[in-house]
């Protein structure tokens, strides 16, 4: 896992995106929630593909 850099720099940033759905959930944002949602599941499909 160590040499495939770019799999492990999308799985972060998918769990980052995931935390920001949840606060945006938490201010009344459900269209940005939405929206991060989405770009999380394209951060993780490109994280798994990558793998």
């Amino acid at each position: 896992m160590s040499q495939n850099w770019a799999a492990t720099a999308m799985a972060f940033i998918a769990l980052f995106l995931v935390g920001g759905i949840f606060s945006f959930f938490k201010q009344g944002l459900k269209k940005g929630a939405i929206l991060l949602g989405a770009l999380a599941v394209l951060a993780t499909t490109a994280a798994v593909l990558w793998w």
